[in-house]
């Protein structure tokens, strides 16, 4: 019989699923048996718990991880499952899961499940900004500002609405900065509110910021958004919706194998939504097919 590990964040997304993990782990083990695998269930606790488990799972010579989890959850997994293989499967469970849509998870554990136990097995990019790594987008600017102040919260006022809130308040009172930006060796400077480093297309809840994105072409998509009001970012939101975002208007999208971030002092940055703090220069790689995920048949 086929072993997994299915590792199972109960306060993500909206804290929901905290009172549930019994459930959770029942569905698990039934969806996952019913295909011929028997499922081990770990329960994450705290932070780094998730990425324990699966270096745990690793070692034992598991062949399947079924992250169950927001985006931060699934960073975790994945960064211990690269260069090996051990396979990821997701079930989204978080207030973005951007890494999940673009990969065209299921939103339904079941149906999540179940592609985990039949769906096909593929290869995916991993990006790298210094010693982090990140699956889906990475950024310099106001969203890595977000993503600090959404981890503040908690599991305080989360999901689409509050985000949008808390975007609003921190753009009103955002300095931009100045980057040098250097790009497979060809180098830049701009003064930008958002340098996004995407490997998938979306931060999660439709918002595409790098429509041009694949997750396995061995490229980062770079999206520099110049200093912008809030009308004109206004203005621009519905494209970001529809994936029509391009280059112009205060837009420069570019692609790149590697980059470099270069600033004076504190360089706050994000992995997958998840808040890190750089110091004057940002190395950025990319790692090519390094993590293998299921996705449908």
């Amino acid at each position: 019989m086929t072993h997994a590990v299915v590792i199972i964040n109960p306060l993500s997304g909206f804290g929901r699923h905290k009172h549930e993990i019994g459930q959770h782990a029942a569905l698990a083990r039934t969806i996952l048996g019913q295909h011929g695998i028997d499922a081990v269930v770990r329960e994450t606790t705290g932070s780094g718990d998730a990425r324990a488990y699966a270096r745990e799972a690793v070692a034992t010579g598991c062949s399947l991880v079924v992250a169950w989890g927001g985006d931060g959850t699934i960073n975790e997994v994945a960064a211990a499952l690269v260069h090996t293989r051990t396979v990821l499967a997701i079930v989204p469970a978080g207030s973005g899961n951007g890494l999940a849509a673009d990969l065209a998870v299921p939103f339904d554990p079941v149906a999540a499940l179940a592609m985990a136990a039949t769906g096909r097995t593929t290869e995916i990019d991993a990006g790298q900004v210094n010693d982090c790594l990140f699956f889906n987008i990475a950024g310099v600017g106001i969203d890595a500002v977000v993503a600090a102040r959404f981890a503040e919260r908690g599991l305080r006022r989360r999901g689409p609405l509050a985000y949008a809130q808390l975007s609003t308040i921190e753009l009103m009172r955002y300095q931009s900065q100045t980057y040098r930006l250097t790009l497979d060796g060809q180098a830049y400077e701009r003064r930008a509110m958002l340098v996004a480093i995407a490997n998938g297309r979306q931060y999660g809840n439709r918002l595409l910021i790098a429509p041009g994105a694949r997750l396995d072409d061995g490229r980062l998509e770079v999206v520099i958004v110049e200093p912008h009001s809030l009308l004109k970012i206004a203005w621009r939101l519905p494209s970001l919706f529809r994936g029509t975002l391009r280059t112009g208007w205060g837009i420069d999208m570019r692609s790149a194998c590697n980059l470099r971030v270069n600033t004076t002092g504190a360089i706050p940055f994000h992995v997958d939504g998840e808040p890190r703090l750089g110091q004057d220069e940002l190395e950025v790689v990319t790692h090519p097919r390094a993590l293998r995920v299921k996705v449908p048949g």
